[in-house]
């Protein structure tokens, strides 16, 4: 059955963000929709709510059809409204006191403890924050879902549940999911769209899959367009020599072909296209300066604790050593942050550190979190980089370009770049520092698909030795070639993060 119709919808601002774009959107859909930072895929579903006017096309819904939105980002007007209420008052106002029962449902099927229910949503994590958003669009019993980045700021195991919720959904809910994460896309999705200015792709396939498709695809368009821009160019050599010859013998009919084969030619190259090349939202490269040293790190029975004193675990004896790549594994509130502070504080502040954590003074820290700390707010990306690197202001300005921060922004505040720009600028300043060991804690937080394989190229390209938090399980997958779990308040090292996420997704 048909719900959604959509036929020769475009949206241009400033540059076309998709164009020509025609989908059928029916029971039992469940699609991913997969572009670069900033290229339509969140105006795409505000197109599909009705919110957002496109530039070309129309879009058929069938009459009455509600449409659950779930947007990326929590309305201020709800942080002060504890998750109960965010997801009651959703509720017709007739309906709030008479349906309440309905939220109680939805807080359960989405195993919300009883103690956060009454929490302002500014009192709760990030993840909690999605979760009650979703919560409140799910109450209203809407007969289209559609997710935009859900998994953002969530754990691996909220992330496990909310890809189990999403499976027992009624079948006949169609979902449409806007995503980086390409483990949850695989595991929630049958179908994915690849959304381009021109030309976009459509597979009835789950993300890894279509993109090997669409991979095809692109190749063979790309030795197409080669070969009609060669024929092309041949004919306008024979051309060329037919119309020397015409001119020295004076044929009329030599004259002729001449001008047949540059038709020829222009037709072909008229008709040919290019190949698709990706915009790039910013280069990502990274360095490695290299150290002498095999052993970097020397962990001897180190003890992770909270701020009270309260043991998390103990490290035991365990090294990390150049080339190494290591994953830190564990459960939110198990201590990899902490581990992670730990080393970093050994580091850059040896004397004022515990003797059971040591690094070779040979290091130079390339430093990463998940909040981005490292660049106020208030600073400019261009100040961000200027002060800290002395390189020339015209270098600064063409190395931000090339990281996909142009001259408009270079000047406002880094309170107002996407977050996705923010992650780019926060690689370009780890790649000047030139690092020679990498402490990330969730690097791929905000980087689109082509940014998280360019880390990920990058870090095995430069063979980076580094302690690396993520939730990623794609990115884990790719990167690692250690893994340290932290399992009943100890580090022990496993082969690999397989049974760790088969636990968490069966818990």
């Amino acid at each position: 059955m048909t719900l959604i119709n959509i036929r020769n919808l475009g949206v241009t601002l400033g540059a076309s963000l998709f164009s020509s774009l025609n989908l059928v959107v029916s029971a039992g859909d469940r699609l991913g929709i997969i572009a670069a930072n900033g290229r339509g895929k969140s105006t795409l579903l505000r197109c599909l709510t009705g919110e957002f006017d496109p530039t070309i096309g129309d879009i058929t819904r069938t009459r009455g059809l509600r449409i659950g939105y779930v947007e990326q980002i929590v309305p201020d007007r709800l942080m002060n409204t504890s998750f109960y209420d965010v997801v009651r008052q959703a509720l017709p106002a007739d309906q709030i006191d008479s349906e309440s029962w309905r939220a109680d449902i939805v807080l359960d099927s989405l195993d919300v403890p009883e103690e956060l229910r009454q929490r302002f949503l500014a009192q709760l994590s990030g993840g909690w924050q999605r979760l009650a958003l979703l919560a409140r669009v799910w109450v209203t019993d809407p007969d289209v879902l559609l997710l935009d980045e859900p998994t953002n700021h969530l754990d691996l195991a909220k992330i496990a549940q909310l890809e189990d919720w999403l499976n027992n959904l009624p079948r006949d809910v169609p979902v449409i999911i806007c995503s980086h994460d390409r483990a949850f896309l695989d595991t929630t999705t049958n179908r994915t769209l690849f959304l381009r200015p021109e030309n976009s792709q459509m597979f009835s396939l789950p993300y890894s899959r279509a993109r090997v498709a669409l991979d095809e695809i692109d190749a063979s368009e790309a030795r197409r367009y080669q070969r009609d821009m060669k024929v092309a160019q041949q004919l306008r050599q024979q051309a060329a020599k037919l119309n020397n010859l015409g001119i020295n013998s004076g044929s009329d009919l030599l004259t002729v072909k001449t001008k047949q084969l540059k038709q020829r030619a222009e037709r072909l190259e008229d008709a040919a296209k290019p190949a698709h090349m990706e915009r790039s939202s910013g280069a990502i490269r990274l360095t490695n300066s290299g150290t002498h040293a095999k052993v970097l790190v020397t962990l001897d029975n180190a003890s992770v604790e909270t701020p009270d004193g309260t043991l998390l675990f103990k490290t035991g004896q365990r090294w990390i050593c150049q080339g190494d790549r290591i994953v830190l594994l564990g459960l939110n509130g198990t201590g990899k942050t902490r581990l992670v502070n730990m080393i970093r504080k050994a580091i850059i502040d040896p004397a004022n550190s515990p003797e059971t954590v040591k690094a070779t003074p040979s290091l130079v820290l390339g430093y990463g979190d998940q909040a981005l700390s490292e660049l106020p707010e208030s600073d400019t990306p261009f100040n961000t980089i200027s002060r800290r690197f002395d390189i020339g202001d015209q270098r600064v300005r063409t190395l931000l370009a090339g990281a996909g921060l142009g001259i408009d922004i270079q000047s406002k505040p880094n309170s107002v770049l996407s977050g996705g720009q923010k992650a780019r600028l926060g690689m370009l300043v780890l790649r000047l520092i030139n690092p020679n060991f990498y402490l990330l804690d969730e690097p791929t937080n905000h980087l689109d698909i082509d940014g998280q394989e360019a880390l990920e190229t990058e870090l095995m390209a430069h063979e980076a030795s580094c302690l690396l938090v993520s939730h990623d399980r794609s990115f884990v997958r790719a990167v690692g070639n250690r893994f340290w779990l932290i399992d009943n308040r100890r580090l022990v090292e496993v082969e690999g993060p397989e049974e760790f996420f088969a636990a968490i997704a069966g818990r």
